[in-house]
C-alpha cells in the first residue's frame, strides 16, 4: 500500500498492519520495527478510536494553532517542568524544547513561561 507522505491516516494504517501481521507471525525484528517507526513518527499501533476524538470547535488550543508536539511541550511546561526537563520527557535536545517554548509564547501572545502556564489551566487543557 503506498501512501502520500502528507497521508497520516494510511501511514498509520499500513504501520498498524505490518505490526500485527509481524506480531501475528512471530517476526519479532519486522514487528519492533514498526514499533519503532511509530513512536518515531508519533503514529499509533492502537485502532483509531473516532469517539477519542473531540472535534476542533471544542478544543480551547485551536486557535492558536499550536501543533501537537507545542501541545505536549505545552502541557509538560504548564506542569512546572524547565526545558531540560522537556527535553528528557520529550527524547529531544534542550535547545529544541526551549525553540519550541519559544514558538508556545509566540502564539499565545505572552512573555513568559508562568503566562503560558496560566492560559493552559485557564483552558483546562492540564494534564
Amino acid at each position: 500500500m503506498a501512501a502520500s507522505a502528507g497521508d497520516r491516516v494510511a501511514a498509520g494504517r499500513g504501520v498498524r498492519e505490518a505490526y500485527a501481521l509481524a506480531s501475528r507471525v512471530g517476526a519479532a525484528p519486522i514487528a519492533e520495527e514498526a514499533d519503532a517507526l511509530a513512536r518515531r513518527t508519533r503514529l499509533s499501533l492502537d485502532e483509531p478510536d473516532a469517539n477519542a476524538v473531540r472535534p476542533a470547535a471544542e478544543d480551547p488550543l485551536t486557535r492558536f494553532g499550536l501543533t501537537e508536539r507545542e501541545r505536549e511541550i505545552l502541557l509538560l511546561l504548564a506542569g512546572g517542568r524547565s526545558n531540560p526537563q522537556i527535553a528528557g520527557a520529550l527524547f529531544i535536545s534542550p535547545k529544541t524544547a526551549s525553540v519550541h517554548v519559544s514558538n508556545i509564547l509566540a502564539k499565545l501572545g505572552v512573555d513568559s513561561r508562568i503566562e503560558a502556564a496560566a492560559v493552559a489551566h485557564r483552558l483546562g487543557v492540564t494534564g
